[in-house]
């Protein structure tokens, strides 16, 4: 229904919301156009799922855990459900009898409470959210930077997880980055941002962040690019979906560093344009010194780059054997997509391939944040 109608659901739901709840406003971010569709976003993912609910009930709880840093509290719900009925309401038409009203009425109503519940267990654990001082903004390339954050104590991640982040210059506005470095005796954490034209994060990421501004960050969140073993790895970047990855390797580094063991790993990072591999020259350099690991940059725009060049996926799908690493892909959705069909048509097993999806996350993008509509594949 949403689908079919474009905006006129969401801009009914909000409408009816703040003209019967106006002290609500506040909670959301100015330009609400992202917000219409991150709602609608996991609402059809729930609502897809409504005869099976037990099926989303994890995604349902974590929704209620990431409301935590918007100061929702156990009312709100029942504001946003009798806005949420109303629009159903408007928009069925006809369609809208008692039953189904009643249907909806005690989905909703399940919905809430499983949120509720994952949001209360939570607080006895974490705060909301942690705040950071940022340290430096180093703009690596034409349109990527890499932000230190010190951290305070009680923060920790795993590599390869992501955490939502607020931005002083944008404030009630959060997006997904992950750490590009392993957890450090000195609470720094790297985040890599790409400036996107028009992108409000990205822009106040990159260009609007200073030294000594505070960074908001939530709890860290996903398990699929995290790992723990001695498995060898094939990881595979595009963009700034580099930045788990690097958390990855970085955590590697350090084992091998402290016990001489650990798996063997070879980097893949794909961008369109030579001066886009913004950390070429680390990885280069951790190349030459470590046998346990392998660099290979790769480039689709531009054919005189004296290396592979195409799409990252498939350069990685060319390297690896069937019995090969387990592989770990970040990047925009296209690119994740293409890759992972490029692996399993060379034979890697499908089990063998792992991704995050953050797709029906409420924030609704990318787990390094609106870089990653740019990518590459």
């Amino acid at each position: 229904m949403a689908a079919a109608l474009g905006d006129e659901v969401p801009l009914y739901f909000y409408s009816h919301l703040f003209a019967f709840h106006p002290e609500v406003r506040d909670m959301f971010p100015v330009a609400m156009g992202a917000q219409r569709d991150k709602l609608f976003t996991a609402l059809g993912h729930i609502i897809s799922h409504a005869d099976r609910i037990g099926e989303v009930e994890g995604f349902i709880g974590q929704l209620g855990r990431d409301h935590r840093r918007f100061s929702v509290a156990p009312e709100h719900y029942s504001m946003v459900g009798a806005s949420f009925l109303a629009t159903l309401k408007k928009f069925l038409g006809d369609a809208w009898t008692d039953e189904v009203a009643g249907s909806w009425s005690e989905a909703y109503g399940l919905i809430a409470k499983v949120m509720v519940v994952a949001a209360e267990d939570s607080s006895d654990t974490t705060p909301p959210w942690w705040e950071g001082e940022v340290l430096s903004v180093d703009r690596r390339s034409l349109d990527v930077a890499v932000i230190e954050v010190r951290m305070p104590e009680g923060f920790t991640y795993d590599p390869g997880q992501s955490a939502a982040v607020e931005l002083p210059a944008l404030p009630r506005t959060w997006r997904y980055l992950s750490p590009a470095n392993a957890p450090r005796a000195d609470s720094v954490v790297q985040f890599h941002v790409q400036l996107i034209p028009g992108g409000l994060f990205s822009t106040a990421a990159v260009r609007k962040t200073q030294p000594g501004d505070t960074f908001r960050v939530g709890a860290p969140i996903g398990d699929q690019l995290t790992v723990d073993g001695q498995r060898d790895l094939l990881l595979i970047a595009g963009g700034t979906g580099l930045a788990p990855l690097s958390a990855v390797l970085d955590g590697v580094a350090t084992r091998w560093r402290e016990t001489g063991r650990g798996p063997y790993v070879d980097l893949f990072h794909g961008a369109r344009v030579p001066w886009n591999l913004y950390d070429q020259a680390r990885f280069a350099e951790l190349a030459a010194t470590e046998p346990w690991f392998a660099f290979h940059p790769v480039v689709s725009d531009d054919p005189s780059f004296p290396g592979l060049t195409g799409y990252v996926g498939t350069a990685a799908a060319a390297h690896v054997s069937t019995a090969g690493p387990l592989a770990l892909v970040c990047g925009s959705g296209p690119m994740v997509r293409h890759t992972v069909d490029e692996l399993i048509a060379a034979g890697i097993p499908r089990s063998d391939i792992r991704y995050e999806d953050y797709s029906g996350v409420e924030d609704n993008s990318s787990p390094t944040g609106e870089d990653q509509l740019e990518g590459s594949r």
